[in-house]
């Protein structure tokens, strides 16, 4: 991996560079994540594709830099890497990040080849009882001065190491799948970012502007129907933070959509299953090179 710095929109933008002679596939980090998401992945992927993966301003090693860190901004800073690369790409997001590459995906259906939403944030079914955790999590952030003072909190008492524990043990079904070096870096990365000023208000910047985004329930469903890419929607099934009801929707709505449902996976597939993602996206993208394989 590479580590390089671009300048998009007014501030530097970190992006890790896996290299790889294909076309260009960029990978799209969820909430509070970054460019290490993706490494258990990123390598294996680079054998078909020239692997890019941004850090989203406000995360990973991307500060703001004057600009937002909402979900609307981070598609406008996606869009403008896109246009950097100068080519149509394969867009897979996670989580937020999958959220921001739709959008991306429905405005500029010329820039991206394919799409890929990997647990990503959608509207879940009205009726489906959402994780109380999560919710009362999310419930918290949005109040002022509240969520401010909950996510200090939690960084304080947890430290960094911690921090990333409980977040893998949210997000997954079995953290101990991680690979140790995979892990590894993400408590480095959460160290560094300790000392960035930016880093929980960025935070919460972007947790209130997913609620608001997918509050617009309608609003989204125009969106996913302007996406004219093929598009493959992968989801765990013990995904506590997205319901698999949301990714199950979001192909009913969207009918030329493909679904593949992990069984006994949580948020963060290509953490915890990075064999089966990169097949899932090397056998959409490319069915001759997988057939092969």
């Amino acid at each position: 991996m590479r580590s390089d710095s671009l300048d998009l929109l007014g501030g530097p933008v970190h992006v890790a560079d896996f290299g790889g002679d294909g076309d260009p596939m960029v990978l799209v980090h969820g909430l509070g994540g970054s460019h290490a998401n993706w490494l258990a992945v990123a390598p294996q992927l680079a054998a078909s594709f020239h692997v890019l993966a941004p850090d989203l301003a406000g995360f990973g090693l991307t500060p703001p830099a004057g600009r937002s860190a909402s979900v609307e901004a981070n598609a406008a800073l996606l869009t403008a890497l896109l246009d950097h690369i100068g080519r149509p790409v394969v867009l897979v997001g996670n989580s937020m990040g999958g959220l921001v590459s739709l959008l991306v995906a429905a405005r500029s259906p010329h820039r991206v080849r394919a799409l890929v939403l990997l647990d990503a944030a959608l509207p879940t079914p009205l009726r489906r009882r959402p994780n109380l955790a999560v919710l009362g999590a999310f419930a918290t952030y949005a109040v002022p001065g509240l969520g401010e003072a909950y996510v200090r909190r939690r960084a304080e008492r947890l430290g960094p190491e911690g921090l990333v524990d409980e977040t893998m043990k949210l997000c997954t079904v079995d953290a101990s799948r991680i690979p140790r070096d995979v892990l590894e870096a993400h408590y480095e990365l959460a160290r560094r970012r300790r000392a960035f000023p930016y880093a929980l208000d960025c935070y919460l910047e972007a947790a209130r502007s997913i609620v608001r985004v997918l509050a617009q329930r309608r609003r989204m469903t125009a969106l996913m129907r302007d996406v004219t890419s093929p598009t493959l929607v992968l989801s765990g099934d013990h995904d506590r933070l997205v319901d698999v009801a949301a990714a199950r929707m979001a192909v009913r709505t969207c009918p030329s959509w493909r679904l593949e449902v992990y069984e006994g996976i949580g948020h963060l597939p290509m953490l915890e299953a990075p064999q089966r993602v990169v097949d899932s996206i090397v056998r959409f993208c490319d069915p001759a090179r997988a057939d092969a394989a």
